[in-house]
């Protein structure tokens, strides 16, 4: 016979830290679903856009993925037309993924989504609880990487 199960709830600042994730996330999913990208391609963009020029291998650490699964990507968004190799000028045998201007078309227009999101959400905070929030985001985001850090 079956015990009966409580359900895994969070609650207070857990949750809330939990939601506002979710919402992030759901809202990340649907960039990439407009893009025509799935969600690890469009942390490829992303991270490829921050860094402006970026190996596979070092593409790969960051999504914790293979340099195979890589190569699917960025084959796939090269297709797109949005990243396009570059030759490394020291190794003939290496190259640089970057984005092209089709990608950084994209990326500008996400960013300006995101943003006018943000601030359409944060709309009923005043500037001075804008900046507390901000600080109080940036603060726990520190902590939680300085956290992982040392693990």
């Amino acid at each position: 016979m079956r015990e009966e199960q409580a359900p895994h709830t969070l609650s207070g600042f857990p949750k809330a830290a939990t939601d506002f994730v979710s919402a992030l996330e759901a809202n990340r999913l649907r960039i990439a679903r407009d893009a025509g990208v799935s969600a690890t391609e469009l942390r490829a963009l992303f991270r490829i856009a921050q860094a402006v020029s970026l190996t596979p291998k070092d593409l790969a650490s960051h999504l914790g993925m293979t340099t195979g699964a890589v190569t699917a990507i960025s084959r796939r968004l090269v297709d797109l037309g949005l990243v396009h190799r570059v030759d490394h000028p020291d190794d003939r045998r290496s190259l640089y993924l970057e984005l092209s201007a089709s990608g950084h078309d994209l990326m500008t227009q996400i960013h300006r989504s995101f943003n006018e999101m943000l601030a359409a959400s944060a709309g009923h905070l005043d500037s001075e609880q804008l900046s507390d929030f901000t600080a109080a985001l940036e603060s726990v985001t520190a902590e939680i990487r300085s956290r992982l850090s040392s693990l």
